[in-house]
């Protein structure tokens, strides 16, 4: 892996050209028709089945000692947190990674979550088949930890100063009562 480029997870290992599609969700910021890529720093949020639910959350500039100490240990850069029910899914699942040459087609949609974008179609320049997820998560210092429930996770996690991610949470087992 380069970390000069951006990637794209999929389970699909035979795209050969990636076009532009409507945003998954207005909340990215980006109205119009587009490829989806993350950098290498937030790799890690996406090395998961796709509608696996997830937090992510790591060190980010306004991230103080207090918050580092309540959740990360001193050589984890990223913590990846799935519900035990998609444990055996995420462990069974092989994921494509699809590298890309971070061109003048790239743009940076957010910068605290590592999404680039291209209006226009693009073809990877590599492809990576990963068929243990959690290894690859520990290869790039990221701490696969598993929750019976995320809720109480993302209620905790979305008032601290990490740099944090909650993704498919439509997905998530539901709130306990």
């Amino acid at each position: 892996m380069n970390p000069a480029h951006v990637f794209h997870v999929s389970e699909r290992e035979d795209i050969q050209v990636f076009y532009p599609r409507p945003p998954p969700s207005m909340d990215a910021g980006v109205s119009e028709d587009a490829v989806w890529a993350i950098d290498y720093a937030h790799l890690a949020n996406y090395l998961a089945p796709r509608d696996c639910p997830r937090v992510t959350f790591g060190r980010g500039p306004g991230t103080g000692e207090a918050d580092a100490e309540a959740y990360l240990k001193d050589s984890i850069r990223r913590v990846v947190v799935i519900e035990a029910g998609w444990l055996e899914r995420l462990l069974a699942t092989p994921l494509f990674l699809y590298a890309f040459t971070r061109s003048p087609v790239w743009r940076l949609a957010d910068a605290s979550a590592g999404y680039y974008v291209a209006n226009q179609p693009v073809i990877p320049v590599d492809l990576l088949r990963i068929d243990d997820a959690a290894a690859a998560l520990a290869a790039l210092g990221a701490e696969l930890r598993i929750e019976s429930n995320l809720w109480s996770l993302i209620d905790r996690i979305s008032t601290s100063a990490l740099e944090f991610s909650i993704l498919r949470k439509r997905n998530a087992a539901p709130r306990p009562a």
